[in-house]
Formats: C-alpha cells, structure tokens, sequence
C-alpha cells in the first residue's frame, strides 16, 4: 500500500492539475494565489487524515541505520501510535495553509486598537474573542476580574540647563510614563538630575545626594546577547531598573525616576512597562537621550523641567475568555493554550500579545475543520491584565485551583510572533523526554527544540507551573522582539505572516498532542 505521504503528494499533483476548474468552481475562495494554496492545503491535510485512518500498520524501520530517524522508547509508542501522529501531522499541514489567526490579530489590533486594562478596547477586545469562539463551537465563559485602571497624561521633558548650553534655548527630552506613575503638577516640576548606573551608585550618593532631584538609572540593554539569541536573558538584567527603580529613588527623597528604555534598537523610541508603585512620577527616556543626559551630566549640572499627568482611576471590571472544546474521553482533564489579551497602550499590541491569543484561538479553529476531538478538553484563554497585575492569572487561580490536579498541560504565548525555535518547558525529564515525537511532526520547518527552564515559561501560567502542572512557552526568535516591545512600535506590520501561521501550526500540534496521548504527562 503507497505511504501517507506518496498518497498526498499524489493527490496535490492532480488537484494542482486541475487547479483552473478548482479556480472557476471556487471562486470566491481563490482570488488570491494565497487562497488557492489554503485550498490546496486543507485539502492535502484532510486527504492525509482520511488516508492515516484507514492505514494503521507500523511503517518498515529503515534499512540504513546513520540515515533513520531516532527510534521512539516503548512509551513513546504507546502514548503516540501511528494514527495520533498522523492526525498531528494533518494538523501541522492545516495551520501552515490557514489565515485565520492572522485575520483575527489583524481584527484586534488596527480595529480594535490597544487594549489595555480597563479600558473601552480591552472591554471591546473580550466580546470579540469570546463571540468568535462561540462561532467554532467552544462552552464559553467570561470569567470577571478587578483590574487596574491607569491613563496616560500629558508626558514632556526638557533639559533647561545644563554645561555649554545656547543662551534662551532647552533641549527636548523623548520619554513616556512607566504603568502605574504618579502625577506632577500639570506645569510640571524642575529639578537636578543625578544619573547612576545600578542600585549600588544609586546607594553610595545616599539621602544627602538624591533626596529633591530626579534620578535617571541609565542601565544599558546587553544586545550582543540578545543578538545572540538571548534576548530575554538581556532583558531580565535591565528590567529590574524599570521594577524596581522608581522605588528605589523615592526612598531616598527623589522627585521623580527615569529609566533607560529597556529595548534593543536605537530610533529614539521609549518603551513603557509596569514599575512598581513608588509615590513619584516615573517614566522611560529613549536610550538616545539617556546617552545625552549622561554626557551632559558628566560636565556638570544639569536641570530638566518634567511634566507627566497620567491618572489612577479607581478599578474596573475586566474579564479573562475561556472557550472549551470538550474532551470526548476525559473532558474532565484539560489542557490550557492561551495568551494575554490586554496590551500596553503606545503601540497596539500586535507581538505583545495579541499574537498569542490567536494562535490559542487557531488551535481549536484547525481542529474543529478537521472535525478533531481531543479525548481531553482543550481550553483556550484569552488572558486579562498580564501587564499591570496579573489579576486575571490570580483570579483563575483562585477560581481553578482546586482542579489543578486535573489540569495535565499548560501553554502560553507571550514572546512575540517571529518564528517559533520550540517550546520552553517547566515538567520533569521523564515528562520531556516523552514530548520528542511531537517536535518530529514540527521538524519540517525547524521547531524542535525542548528547552528545560527552571522558571514557568510564561506569568499567566506561572501560578498552574508553581501547582505541578507541566507548563509550556512557545520560545520564538527573540533577536528583534524588543525593537518593539511596549512601545508605539508594536503594530501589525510587525508579524510575518507565515511565522505566524508556523506558531499556530505548533501550538495547535501539541495541544493537541497533550489533549490526545494516551496517558498524561507525569508530574
């Protein structure tokens, strides 16, 4: 009998073949060359399932040992047996033709816009996502949390003296508030600026140095790390400025804190983010002009006029989007794939993270086409609050909890769009080791990689990892993610489509591999 894949090779060759009549019978599905290849796609993809259920015999081990694939352990085999990888495979060639998550990030973010919590968008943002689940016919509910709401004000700097300066001229300052900053008066303050490098400078100027001015922490992003791929480890070291900083600065007497933006590209651009609540006004200067700063303030003093004027409004109610494909087995046993839905609100978070929330959605979007069940319930979120709280996390926590033990998987998407390298993962090794057939379906375009971390790869998922649950983080290429990363940068234009569709194509595959193996994970 021809293998799997002859057959749908075959099968392509002759739908190709008489792609003209497909052309003129469809017409309203390929007016694009795009849509043709969807066609071709699902078409293969069903092809390939229908095959594989009709063929369920163990394939002939390779007669040349240096060339055959890794042999898969006894477990392996009786948790992933021929016609469960084939369906995976299926799914794989299902989201690399399909559209559908990038016409839903492309929804959120250019019609809907920015979504951050407590707003009219991220409101608007909730009824989207939980109407189109209801639409792929998942149990849907809207699970209420409190969620802080913070508005941007006014922000203005400028330096109005300072060593060699022009008589009756300033130089602007580009910066934006930090979430969650306090107010100057709406003409702003004028003050001192002291730069440091780290806490430790910060410490060693002490009260008598610090108290009446505004400090800048002027930490630089590594990026020969994160061109190196290690984007996130570069991250961590410069984002403890930014968290912890203003705070720092406030206990002793500062008016006001500035961060270098922690970003990796220089085009005079500020990225936002949350700082931890300090009682002063707090924001992020572009690296440009923590640069000029710092040389200004090596020659002497130096005294910027700051005016930022956002508002604390009191809280709001926000809700995180839980949409259930119900297991045909064991629908009391569930698997989470999500992402965050809110977004910071200079940009409109197109990689952060409305990205992640559709390749969630996509995932039961193939498998509904494909008329898929998994014997588990897969269950897509659609997170709220991620940037300023993690209220939405905490909620289900405190909702779910005790259904923790009944939760065999969790993944989430929150580092970006770009093509996806593998999964991060937080489960034991025995856990890891039996996930390999899962990256063989994901080989073709390059996503095999299972990296063990010893931190929950991702913070909407960090409360069920913490748990026992066996959790997941799709770990994309990080080299230009924050080019873009909370600020306005972060827009549509930013995703490739195709990367895209590859995110889909993994997290749907190995949703519904943990959704589907014979036996869960083992904790």
């Amino acid at each position: 009998m021809p293998s799997i894949r002859k057959t749908c090779r075959a099968w392509e060759f002759l739908i190709l073949y008489a792609s003209d009549t497909l052309a003129s019978v469809m017409t309203n599905i390929t007016k694009s060359a795009f849509g043709l290849t969807f066609v071709l796609t699902t078409l293969c993809a069903l092809i390939l399932l229908t095959v594989a259920r009709s063929q369920n015999q163990q394939p002939k081990p390779s007669g040349n040992p240096f060339g055959a694939a890794p042999q898969m352990s006894q477990a392996q085999q009786e948790d992933f047996p021929p016609h469960l990888l084939d369906e995976l495979a299926a799914i794989k060639t299902a989201a690399l033709g399909d559209d559908y998550a990038y016409r839903q990030v492309a929804h959120l973010t250019e019609n809907i816009g920015p979504r951050p919590s407590g707003s009219p968008q991220a409101k608007a943002a909730v009824d989207y996502v939980a109407a189109e689940l209801r639409k792929l016919g998942l149990e849907v509910q809207l699970e209420e949390v409190k969620v802080p709401h913070w508005v941007r004000g006014a922000e203005t700097a400028e330096l109005v003296e300072y060593s060699g300066q022009a008589a009756g001229t300033s130089q602007k300052i580009v910066l934006t508030a930090l979430g969650g900053s306090t107010a100057t008066p709406a003409e702003g303050i004028v003050a001192d600026v002291v730069v440091v490098n780290d806490f430790d400078e910060l410490k060693a100027l002490g009260r008598d140095k610090v108290a009446g001015k505004i400090v800048l922490f002027n930490e630089i992003f590594d990026k020969q790390k994160s061109a190196a791929g290690l984007a996130f480890m570069a991250y961590g070291e410069a984002v403890r400025y930014r968290g912890a900083g203003p705070k720092a600065a406030a206990d002793l007497g500062a008016v006001a804190a500035l961060v270098r933006s922690v970003g990796d590209a220089d085009f005079r651009l500020p990225h936002t983010g949350w700082s931890s609540p300090a009682g002063i006004p707090a924001g992020a200067v572009t690296a440009e002009d923590a640069e000029l700063i710092a040389d200004l303030a090596a020659q002497g003093r130096v005294r910027m006029h700051l005016t930022l004027t956002p508002q604390k409004l009191p809280d709001a109610t926000g809700y995180n989007v839980i949409g259930d494909l119900k297991g045909s087995e064991h629908p009391e046993q569930v698997v989470v794939v999500s992402g965050h839905l809110d977004s910071w609100d200079l940009g409109t978070g197109a990689i952060d993270d409305g990205a992640g929330v559709v390749i969630a959605m996509e995932a039961a979007e193939v498998l509904q086409k494909l008329q898929l069940r998994p014997k588990r319930t897969l269950r897509v979120i659609a997170w709220m609050d991620e940037e300023t709280g993690g209220s939405g996390s905490k909620t289900y926590t405190q909702d779910h909890a005790s259904e923790f033990a009944n939760h065999v998987a969790a993944i989430e998407s929150d580092a970006g769009a770009a093509h996806p390298l593998g999964f991060d993962l937080k489960m034991t090794p025995q856990a890891a080791e039996l996930l390999q057939p899962v990256v063989g379906v994901l080989q073709s375009f390059g996503t095999t990689a299972l990296q063990s971390s010893p931190y929950p790869p991702g913070a909407d998922i960090a409360a069920m990892s913490e748990a026992g649950v066996p959790a997941l983080g799709i770990m994309q290429d990080s080299r230009t993610y924050f080019h873009y990363h909370h600020s306005a940068a972060d827009t549509l234009d930013k995703i490739v489509p195709g990367e895209l569709r590859e995110n889909a194509a993994a997290m749907a595959v190995m949703g519904y591999a943990l959704a589907s193996m014979r036996n869960p994970l083992p904790r």
